[in-house]
Formats: C-alpha cells, sequence, structure tokens
C-alpha cells in the first residue's frame, strides 16, 4: 500500500506538469489510445501480440512510440468495423485532461495555426515494463523520407539552377577573384611565407568556413535574397539593406579594374607588346629603359616595384590612367573615351549573363570559372621554367615563425580570410536562393570555401615564379620586385611577359585570366543587388530584365568618376571605405542576429530539415561564439591600424576622407533606422513590439497569443513523454 501511495503521489504531479505544459503551448494533444492501423487519423497503431507500436502526429511531427504492454478493456468501435482496445488509463486521462480527438491536419491552438509545409520527425519514445514498475527511455529525432519543403511563406515557385554545377562554379567563381591572385601570394611572402598559412588555415577553420556554411544555409531554407531573408527576425533587416548597398558601391569601381584587364587584352594583340620600350607618345623624358636598371641603381630605399619610370609604370600610369594629367582627387578631368568604351563593354557582358537570372548566369560560369585554373596551369608551367623561378618560389614558402609574434600577421590573415571567401555581400545568400530545398549545403560550404583557399596558394607558385625570374634578370632581391594589387598585375607582371618570347600570346593569356577572374565576381555583386531588391520588391520581379538593365546602367554611370584622369583616386577612395568597415559591420551584425536573436538551436534545426542532419556541436559553437568574436577582432583591428588615404606619394585631403565615412555610414546606418522604423510601425505594447521584431514573421500569431517563441519539437516531447509516464505509472497501480 505505501508504494501504492507513492505511486499515486507521483501521478497527481505528473498530472499537475502536464497541465502547465499544456497551458505553455497552447496545444491541444491527441489522446493516447490505440486505433486500427488503417485509420488515417491522429492516432494509429499496429497491434500485434502483447506489445503495440503506437503512431500519432503532433503539429506536423509524427511520434512513435514502442513498445507498450496494452491491457484489454472495452471494445472501441472503429472505422471499417474493426475493433481495438484502449487502456483504461486512457478514458481515465482523456476524462480527467478533457481532450478532443483531432486529426493531425486540425491541430490547433486558441487561435488557427496556418497550414504549412512542415517535415515530418520520427521520435521514439520506447516504454519498458519490467517486474520493478514502468520506465522510458527516448530515442533520437529521426527526419523521415520523403519530400521536403521550405518554411511557411517560402516561395515554393523560385527558379532553380538548371545543374548542381552551375551553383558550384558560380561560388567558386564568385570567391575566386583577383584578390587570390595580386594580394594573398604577397602577404604570404611578406609575412613569413609558410609560417603565415598557420594563422590563415586557423581563420579559415574557425571563422570562414563556419561563416561560409552559415550564410549558404539560410540563403537556401529561406529562398530569400539578402533583405528579406531577415523574415526570420525582422528587427535586422537592415543589415539586409546594408550589404546590398555594400555590394553596389563594390560595383561602381570592380568594374573599372576589369575594364582595366580589357584594355591591356585589346593593346596586347600587336606584334610588339606597347610596354616593352620607351619613346612612345605617353613616355615622359625621364623614362628609362628596364635593362639599364640593376642593384647598383635600386637602393635608397626604394624598390624596383616602386620605380614609376618604366616603360611599364609609365604605360599604367600615364598611357592608361592619365594621371599625370591631374593634379589630385580634386582635378578629375573628363572620361577617358577608351577606358569608357571598354567599361561599356563590361557593363553588357554582366547584363546579358543576369538578364535571366541562374538560368543564363549559370551558362557563363562554365567559362569563367573554369578559365583562370587553366591559364594558371599553363602560367606555372611556363615560369617554372625560366631562369631565377626558384629563387622566387623558395622566397614564397619560406617559412619564418618569428613573424607570427608580429600582430599584424594575424590582422593580415584574418582580412584576407574574410575578404577572400566574400562573406557578407550578399552573394551566397543570393545563389544559394536558388537551391534546391534539399541540397546539401554543408558538403557545398566545405568545397568551395576549400577550393578557393587552395586556388589563393597555388596562384603564389605562377606569381613568385616570374618575380624570380624579374628579380634575377635586374640583379636585385625578391624584395625588390615583391609587391601587391593593381602594381603586380598591371606593371611588374607585364613587364616580366613582355621579355618573353611569343610575348604577345603570354599578354594575352595572362589577360584574359584578370579580365575571367573579375567578371563573374562582378556577376555575383550584382546578383546579389537584383535577388536582394526583386525579392523585396514584387514589381522588379516582375520586370527583372528592365531592373537588370537599370542596374547596370547605373552603376556604369558612378564609375566614369573612376576613368576620369584622376579616377584612381576616387578608386582608392571607393576601395577603402565602401567595403571596408562597412562590410565587417554588417556580417558582424548578421552573426549575431542570427546566432543569438533567430538562435543557433532553430537554425540547426532548420538546416536538419534541409538535409536531414544537424550541424555538429563545432559549428554551433563556431556560430554562437567564435565567428562573432572573430568579426568582432577585425573590426577593431582594422579600425585601429586604420590610417589617412594615400595613393603612392599623395596624400588626400582631409575632406576626402570625411567623404569616405559619408560613404561607409551610408550603408552602416540601415541597420539602426532600420530597426527603429520596425520598432515605431508594429503595433502592441512595448513588449509586444519586441516581440513582434525579434520573432520570424511566420510567428508573428503566436504572439497575438502571448507567446513569443514558436513550439519546439523538444518542448513537444517533453509533454509526451509525461502523458506516458503517466499513462504507465496509471497503469501499473490500477
Amino acid at each position: 500500500m505505501k508504494g501504492i501511495k507513492l505511486n499515486i503521489v507521483e501521478v497527481l504531479k505528473s498530472l499537475e506538469i502536464l497541465v502547465k505544459l499544456s497551458e505553455r503551448s497552447l496545444m491541444t494533444l491527441p489522446p493516447p489510445f490505440v486505433r486500427p492501423a488503417h485509420v488515417r487519423g491522429g492516432v494509429s497503431s499496429r497491434v500485434g501480440g502483447e506489445h503495440s507500436f503506437i503512431r500519432f502526429f503532433v503539429g506536423g511531427t509524427a511520434i512513435l512510440t514502442r513498445p507498450h504492454r496494452l491491457r484489454p478493456s472495452a471494445p472501441l468501435e472503429a472505422a471499417g468495423g474493426r475493433e481495438s482496445t484502449r487502456p483504461a488509463w486512457a478514458s481515465y486521462l482523456q476524462a480527467k485532461m478533457n481532450i478532443q480527438v483531432l486529426s493531425d491536419h486540425k491541430l490547433s491552438s486558441v487561435a488557427p495555426l496556418k497550414q504549412c509545409n512542415v517535415e515530418k520527425k520520427e521520435v521514439e519514445l520506447i516504454l519498458v515494463k519490467d517486474q520493478n514498475g514502468v520506465q522510458y527511455t527516448s530515442s533520437s529525432i529521426i527526419p523521415t523520407p520523403g519530400h521536403r519543403a521550405g518554411p511557411p511563406g517560402s516561395d515554393g515557385d523560385r527558379e532553380t539552377w538548371g545543374k548542381k554545377i552551375d551553383f558550384l562554379l558560380s561560388v567558386i567563381g564568385f570567391a575566386v577573384d583577383l584578390a587570390n591572385v595580386w594580394r594573398f601570394p604577397y602577404l604570404c611572402y611578406k609575412n613569413g611565407g609558410g609560417a603565415f598559412l598557420i594563422p590563415y588555415i586557423l581563420f579559415l577553420v574557425i571563422a570562414g568556413m563556419p561563416l561560409f556554411y552559415m550564410e549558404l544555409a539560410l540563403g537556401q531554407y529561406n529562398r530569400e535574397g539578402a533583405a528579406t531573408v531577415w523574415k526570420i527576425c525582422p528587427v535586422f533587416k537592415g543589415v539586409g539593406y546594408t550589404v546590398i548597398i555594400i555590394a553596389l558601391y563594390v560595383g561602381f569601381y570592380y568594374n573599372v579594374i576589369i575594364a582595366w584587364s580589357l584594355y591591356y587584352l585589346f593593346s596586347s594583340m600587336t606584334s610588339e607588346l606597347p610596354w616593352l620600350k620607351c619613346g612612345n607618345s605617353w613616355n615622359s623624358p625621364n623614362c628609362t629603359d628596364p635593362k639599364s636598371i640593376n642593384g647598383s641603381v635600386v637602393g635608397n630605399g626604394i624598390s624596383y616595384a616602386k620605380y614609376k619610370i618604366t616603360p611599364a609604370a609609365e604605360y599604367y600610369e600615364r598611357g592608361v590612367l592619365h594621371l599625370h594629367e591631374s593634379r589630385g582627387i580634386h582635378d578629375l578631368g573628363l572620361p577617358r573615351w577608351e577606358l569608357t568604351l571598354c567599361l561599356v563593354v563590361v557593363v553588357f557582358i554582366l547584363y546579358f549573363s543576369l538578364w535571366k537570372g541562374v538560368k543564363s548566369s549559370g551558362k557563363v560560369v562554365y567559362i569563367t570559372a573554369t578559365m583562370p585554373y587553366v591559364v594558371l596551369f599553363v602560367l606555372l608551367i611556363r615560369g617554372i621554367t625560366l631562369p631565377g623561378a626558384m629563387e622566387g618560389i623558395r622566397a614564397y614558402l619560406h617559412i619564418d615563425l618569428k613573424r607570427l609574434n608580429n600582430l599584424e600577421v594575424w590582422i593580415d590573415a584574418a582580412t584576407q580570410i574574410f575578404y577572400s571567401l566574400g562573406a557578407g555581400f550578399g552573394v551566397l545568400i543570393a545563389f544559394a536562393s536558388y537551391n534546391k530545398f534539399d541540397n546539401n549545403c554543408y558538403r557545398d560550404a566545405i568545397l568551395t570555401s576549400t577550393v578557393n583557399c587552395v586556388t589563393s596558394f597555388f596562384s603564389g607558385f605562377a606569381i613568385f615564379s616570374v618575380l624570380g625570374y624579374m628579380a634575377e634578370k635586374h640583379g636585385v632581391k625578391i624584395e625588390d620586385v615583391a609587391t601587391e594589387g593593381a602594381g603586380l598585375v598591371f606593371i611588374i607582371y607585364p613587364e616580366a611577359i613582355s621579355t618573353l618570347p611569343g610575348s604577345t600570346f603570354w599578354a594575352i593569356v595572362f589577360f584574359i585570366m584578370l579580365l575571367t577572374l573579375g567578371i563573374d565576381s562582378a556577376m555575383g555583386g550584382m546578383e546579389a543587388v537584383i535577388t536582394g531588391l526583386t525579392d523585396d520588391f514584387k514589381i522588379l520581379k516582375r520586370n527583372r530584365k528592365l531592373f537588370t538593365f537599370v542596374t547596370a546602367f547605373g552603376t556604369f554611370l558612378m564609375a566614369l568618376l573612376c576613368i576620369t584622369n584622376g579616377g584612381i583616386y576616387v578608386l582608392t577612395l571607393l576601395d577603402k571605405y565602401a567595403a571596408g568597415t562597412s562590410i565587417l559591420f554588417g556580417v558582424l551584425v548578421e552573426a549575431i542576429g542570427v546566432s543569438w536573436f533567430y538562435g543557433v538551436d532553430r537554425f540547426s534545426e532548420d538546416i536538419e530539415r534541409m538535409m536531414g542532419f544537424k550541424p555538429g556541436l563545432y559549428w554551433r559553437l563556431c556560430w554562437k561564439f567564435v565567428s562573432p568574436a572573430f568579426l568582432l577582432f577585425v573590426v577593431i583591428a582594422s579600425t585601429v591600424t586604420s590610417s589617412g588615404l594615400k595613393y603612392d606619394e599623395y596624400v588626400f585631403p582631409n575632406w576626402s576622407n570625411m567623404i569616405g565615412w559619408g560613404v561607409a555610414m551610408s550603408s552602416m546606418l540601415f541597420v539602426p533606422i532600420y530597426a527603429i522604423y520596425k520598432f515605431m510601425t508594429v503595433p502592441g505594447t512595448f513588449k509586444e513590439k519586441i516581440a513582434y521584431c525579434v520573432t520570424p514573421e511566420y510567428e508573428h500569431h503566436l504572439v497575438a497569443e502571448g507567446n513569443v517563441r514558436q513550439f519546439k519539437v523538444r518542448e513537444k516531447c517533453v509533454l509526451l513523454t509525461v502523458v506516458f509516464k503517466l499513462a504507465a505509472l496509471f497503469d501499473h497501480i490500477h
């Protein structure tokens, strides 16, 4: 009797817990009783011998319980004239709690829930009966096979990539850009050679890949662009506008660099390259034949790469940019007609690559994303056959572990991995939004981010083999010819090519590589703008071709400022401020919004709904703690180490720095302004306004009912656990 009294007390406690939990979720539970397996209701079972397997559905979740020994009781009339058994505890529990029998599609809360396509999951709750009473164990949630659908309100009719390879090449083409060739090799050489790979790979693993994976999963699950993807947490929608504006700003000057490559490509189609000798109309009286520049001339703190009187250097600055005709950023002049024509060609290529969406751009990348690898391999084979090539490669790979004591090395590694992968520009979200819902974006993230970083490392061999040749040819050290940016690809490398047999061929090949490297990256940036805004404004989606033309033409007009005589100063200003601190700030807020406001657990459930498995603990920890901390570190480091604008010896006036910060703030201010706007426009009390701002849009009806969070599967499992434990105890004492 004492044991029975204790069981009754436990029953009452379980009842109390069950009532509280049921009130909390406002959900009507299906009754735990047995019906024939063929009956399509809220509950079904398959009775076999002394055990039964019970399956029923809760809010789109299929629950399977096994095994449970049933006690015979009064027969229950069932469909089809068949009978089943109903335990006495079921009648008692239903009578006490007044639970209504509902089919799975009629299950509702206080306010009717919208019907949505939610993937059904199986949860096994195993009841084991032994001599000492009844115990239970529960297994993990297993997604059921079959079609998986997106979240409520997702675009089920959204176009998708023609083939999986279209998406992969588009992502690789965007991530692998000019910086992989003109920045990473020099950073690696400058910061300890092989030792630089230690912080680089570390930041890739703990921050780069997690952010890359997060953006792909975010876009694929919600099937929206950078702005409307924030229906998951409306107050952060301003972040979407921030990254769209930044992508637009980058297009203003990035297209100009592609136009330079195209101009060089056309100029290379001659028997003798125009930057080989002095004596041309653009050369100055001080132009010096490179053969006369050797180790005895280079010195006094001036490296060969900084010499501005070589034919190659003068062709770039005087023949292409006409920089000598400008006195500074205050004296721009008119756009150069040659560069204007090249820019028109670039814009037309971009327009006709994007006007039909991913169906057209997915085919263009077959050329633009693969050509750089072919050319890099060809240039590497040619480079290693040159005299001095091995010395250049040794300098590239030398290991200086002492450099790791310098904070600058870690800052360079962090910023390079961030900008190289391209997270935060809205491109990855836009590309992934056109994936099929059940695409394995986890595998895609690992593959494409790895390919990007391997490409950066591989390109260093092609670059430094030629730099080694240049150093030996002029009798100087590697450090005297090593440089980065435009100086590398438009001065040093072309000069080296001009001295080779068949120089015209090698020049054409090299500038085709630069052209293709730039085109697919520019396509990605423009697609982020187009997808982000067309998803937000349906009138733009209905007129995509026209909007694509307007976007391309708008970037062309703004880019005209960068092809004037002083256009390089405008380009330098935009390069520093348009996508500097602002993009770091945007990605930091994005990571916080996803990980802390939307929630890592909920985000992981979204991924499980797509791919059938949850991200591991490592990824969840990176998203919640490591990646935000990494981004905060990069933001602080970039701000602290920031200095005034400078191009070679020209120091920009203070007002130009103010304009630069104005450009940066023009994108960043979208975050607080939209947050304030959203808070002021949603109805309700202060607490309800906050709830509406941080709750996914498809759950706003729950906020109206007093619930801020959606019902989670594990909460339902707690309810069911109490039900079955309660039922088993009652069965035991009955």
